[in-house]
Protein backbone atom coordinates (compact mmCIF):
# COMPACT_ATOMS: atom_id res chain seq x y z
CA UNK A 1 0.00 0.00 0.00
CA UNK A 2 2.60 2.79 0.94
CA UNK A 3 6.26 2.00 -0.71
CA UNK A 4 5.23 -0.75 -2.20
CA UNK A 5 5.09 0.21 -5.96
CA UNK A 6 2.51 -2.00 -8.15
CA UNK A 7 3.06 -3.93 -10.49
CA UNK A 8 1.75 -3.63 -13.53
CA UNK A 9 -1.22 -6.18 -15.04
CA UNK A 10 -0.29 -7.93 -18.00
CA UNK A 11 -2.33 -8.30 -20.73
CA UNK A 12 -4.63 -11.54 -21.18
CA UNK A 13 -3.29 -14.44 -22.84
CA UNK A 14 -6.15 -14.58 -25.35
CA UNK A 15 -5.74 -10.55 -26.92
CA UNK A 16 -2.66 -9.90 -28.69
CA UNK A 17 -1.35 -6.66 -29.07
CA UNK A 18 -1.12 -5.32 -33.08
CA UNK A 19 1.99 -5.73 -34.08
CA UNK A 20 1.54 -2.70 -37.05
CA UNK A 21 -1.13 0.16 -37.25
CA UNK A 22 -2.01 -1.66 -40.79
CA UNK A 23 -3.18 -4.57 -38.90
CA UNK A 24 -5.07 -3.03 -36.10
CA UNK A 25 -6.55 -0.56 -39.49
CA UNK A 26 -7.63 -3.63 -40.83
CA UNK A 27 -9.25 -5.55 -38.03
CA UNK A 28 -11.21 -2.47 -37.28
CA UNK A 29 -12.12 -1.85 -40.81
CA UNK A 30 -13.65 -6.12 -40.54
CA UNK A 31 -15.61 -4.88 -37.60
CA UNK A 32 -17.15 -1.51 -38.63
CA UNK A 33 -17.99 -3.78 -41.92
CA UNK A 34 -19.70 -6.87 -39.99
CA UNK A 35 -21.50 -4.11 -37.81
CA UNK A 36 -22.64 -2.42 -41.08
CA UNK A 37 -23.70 -5.85 -42.41
CA UNK A 38 -25.85 -6.65 -39.04
CA UNK A 39 -27.49 -2.95 -38.93
CA UNK A 40 -28.50 -3.66 -43.15
CA UNK A 41 -30.08 -6.63 -42.05
CA UNK A 42 -31.91 -5.50 -38.92
CA UNK A 43 -33.03 -2.20 -41.18
CA UNK A 44 -34.37 -4.76 -43.85
CA UNK A 45 -36.16 -6.99 -41.41
CA UNK A 46 -38.00 -3.99 -40.38
CA UNK A 47 -39.27 -3.29 -43.60
CA UNK A 48 -40.41 -6.55 -44.69
CA UNK A 49 -42.28 -6.13 -41.24
CA UNK A 50 -43.31 -3.19 -42.12
CA UNK A 51 -44.41 -4.30 -45.84
CA UNK A 52 -46.26 -7.14 -44.25
CA UNK A 53 -48.66 -4.70 -42.63
CA UNK A 54 -48.93 -2.48 -45.06
CA UNK A 55 -50.35 -5.84 -47.30
CA UNK A 56 -52.82 -6.21 -44.29
CA UNK A 57 -53.73 -2.44 -44.84
CA UNK A 58 -54.45 -3.17 -48.33
CA UNK A 59 -58.34 -3.93 -47.76
CA UNK A 60 -59.47 -1.35 -45.59
CA UNK A 61 -57.36 1.35 -48.24
CA UNK A 62 -59.58 0.13 -51.44
CA UNK A 63 -62.68 0.96 -49.43
CA UNK A 64 -61.92 4.43 -49.12
CA UNK A 65 -63.59 6.65 -51.64
CA UNK A 66 -61.87 8.34 -54.41
CA UNK A 67 -62.98 11.45 -53.24
CA UNK A 68 -61.30 11.29 -49.97
CA UNK A 69 -57.40 12.13 -50.60
CA UNK A 70 -56.16 12.58 -47.20
CA UNK A 71 -54.58 9.13 -46.80
CA UNK A 72 -51.05 8.58 -48.55
CA UNK A 73 -49.63 5.61 -47.37
CA UNK A 74 -46.06 4.14 -48.22
CA UNK A 75 -43.14 2.92 -46.48
CA UNK A 76 -40.11 5.46 -45.87
CA UNK A 77 -37.09 3.36 -46.49
CA UNK A 78 -34.77 6.16 -44.07
CA UNK A 79 -32.63 6.14 -41.09
CA UNK A 80 -36.08 4.63 -39.22
CA UNK A 81 -38.38 3.17 -41.88
CA UNK A 82 -41.54 4.02 -40.96
CA UNK A 83 -45.28 3.03 -43.03
CA UNK A 84 -46.90 6.52 -43.07
CA UNK A 85 -50.98 6.65 -43.14
CA UNK A 86 -51.44 9.97 -43.60
CA UNK A 87 -49.25 13.57 -43.09
CA UNK A 88 -49.28 13.16 -39.69
CA UNK A 89 -49.67 9.15 -38.89
CA UNK A 90 -47.61 6.81 -39.39
CA UNK A 91 -46.58 2.76 -38.34
CA UNK A 92 -43.21 2.31 -37.00
CA UNK A 93 -41.13 -0.53 -35.01
CA UNK A 94 -40.66 -0.24 -31.40
CA UNK A 95 -37.06 -0.36 -29.49
CA UNK A 96 -37.48 -4.63 -29.72
CA UNK A 97 -37.81 -4.22 -34.04
CA UNK A 98 -41.26 -6.99 -33.34
CA UNK A 99 -43.32 -4.27 -32.50
CA UNK A 100 -45.42 -2.06 -34.27
CA UNK A 101 -46.32 1.41 -32.87
CA UNK A 102 -48.84 3.54 -34.89
CA UNK A 103 -47.94 7.06 -33.79
CA UNK A 104 -49.41 10.44 -34.10
CA UNK A 105 -47.75 14.14 -34.51
CA UNK A 106 -49.72 16.89 -33.44
CA UNK A 107 -48.54 20.12 -31.74
CA UNK A 108 -47.85 19.28 -28.36
CA UNK A 109 -45.20 16.75 -29.46
CA UNK A 110 -45.68 12.44 -30.87
CA UNK A 111 -48.21 10.56 -29.47
CA UNK A 112 -48.41 6.51 -29.21
CA UNK A 113 -52.10 5.33 -30.11
CA UNK A 114 -51.41 1.83 -30.06
CA UNK A 115 -48.52 -0.50 -29.57
CA UNK A 116 -48.81 -4.01 -30.12
CA UNK A 117 -47.01 -7.03 -31.47
CA UNK A 118 -50.04 -8.55 -33.62
CA UNK A 119 -50.30 -7.36 -37.17
CA UNK A 120 -54.26 -7.28 -36.86
CA UNK A 121 -54.19 -5.21 -34.00
CA UNK A 122 -52.63 -2.59 -35.62
CA UNK A 123 -55.55 -2.99 -38.64
CA UNK A 124 -58.28 -2.48 -36.20
CA UNK A 125 -56.44 0.72 -34.68
CA UNK A 126 -55.43 2.05 -37.79
CA UNK A 127 -59.15 0.87 -39.14
CA UNK A 128 -60.68 3.37 -36.34
CA UNK A 129 -58.30 6.34 -37.25
CA UNK A 130 -59.01 6.25 -40.74
CA UNK A 131 -62.84 6.06 -40.42
CA UNK A 132 -62.48 9.03 -37.68
CA UNK A 133 -60.30 10.93 -39.85
CA UNK A 134 -63.11 10.97 -42.39
CA UNK A 135 -66.14 11.37 -40.40
CA UNK A 136 -63.69 14.95 -39.14
CA UNK A 137 -63.58 15.79 -43.11
CA UNK A 138 -67.03 15.10 -43.49
CA UNK A 139 -67.73 17.31 -40.27
CA UNK A 140 -65.80 20.30 -41.67
CA UNK A 141 -66.91 20.10 -45.27
CA UNK A 142 -70.65 20.80 -44.02
CA UNK A 143 -69.84 23.20 -41.56
CA UNK A 144 -68.65 24.86 -44.51
CA UNK A 145 -71.23 23.88 -46.91
CA UNK A 146 -73.76 25.55 -44.29
CA UNK A 147 -71.63 28.73 -44.21
CA UNK A 148 -72.00 29.36 -47.60
CA UNK A 149 -75.59 29.05 -47.83
CA UNK A 150 -76.12 31.24 -45.27
CA UNK A 151 -76.84 34.45 -46.76
CA UNK A 152 -74.79 37.50 -45.35
CA UNK A 153 -77.62 40.02 -46.63
CA UNK A 154 -80.26 38.63 -44.47
CA UNK A 155 -78.38 38.44 -41.29
CA UNK A 156 -78.92 41.71 -39.54
CA UNK A 157 -76.18 40.74 -36.98
CA UNK A 158 -73.55 40.07 -39.69
CA UNK A 159 -74.54 43.26 -41.67
CA UNK A 160 -73.53 45.50 -38.55
CA UNK A 161 -70.88 43.74 -37.88
CA UNK A 162 -69.67 44.30 -41.71
CA UNK A 163 -71.09 48.42 -41.67
CA UNK A 164 -69.05 48.60 -38.57
CA UNK A 165 -65.14 47.49 -39.74
CA UNK A 166 -66.55 49.27 -42.70
CA UNK A 167 -66.73 52.60 -40.81
CA UNK A 168 -63.39 51.49 -38.71
CA UNK A 169 -60.91 50.79 -41.52
CA UNK A 170 -62.40 54.19 -43.14
CA UNK A 171 -61.88 56.11 -39.77
CA UNK A 172 -58.10 53.97 -39.39
CA UNK A 173 -56.94 55.29 -43.21
CA UNK A 174 -58.15 58.58 -42.47
CA UNK A 175 -55.95 58.82 -39.06
CA UNK A 176 -52.63 56.59 -40.83
CA UNK A 177 -53.16 59.61 -43.91
CA UNK A 178 -53.80 62.29 -41.78
CA UNK A 179 -50.48 60.89 -39.95
CA UNK A 180 -48.53 60.40 -42.91
CA UNK A 181 -49.14 63.61 -44.58
CA UNK A 182 -48.33 65.35 -41.11
CA UNK A 183 -44.90 63.39 -41.22
CA UNK A 184 -44.05 64.62 -44.59
CA UNK A 185 -44.86 68.36 -44.19
CA UNK A 186 -42.87 67.99 -40.93
CA UNK A 187 -39.27 66.19 -42.97
CA UNK A 188 -40.20 68.25 -45.95
CA UNK A 189 -39.84 71.67 -43.33
CA UNK A 190 -36.80 70.55 -41.33
CA UNK A 191 -35.37 70.25 -45.14
CA UNK A 192 -35.83 73.75 -46.41
CA UNK A 193 -33.57 76.64 -46.14
CA UNK A 194 -34.06 79.65 -44.03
Amino acid sequence: MWGRKKTPAAPPPDEQTPQRLRDALRRARIESAERAGVIVDLRDAVIARLEILNEALDPLFAEIPDAVDLFDRGIARGEVPRLWIDVIAHVDMGRDNRTYRFVQDSRYGRRILAESAEVGNIVDVVSKYVARRIVERELALSADQEALLRDPASDPLLRRRSRRRAIRAFIYGLLIGGAGVIATLVLFSQRLPD
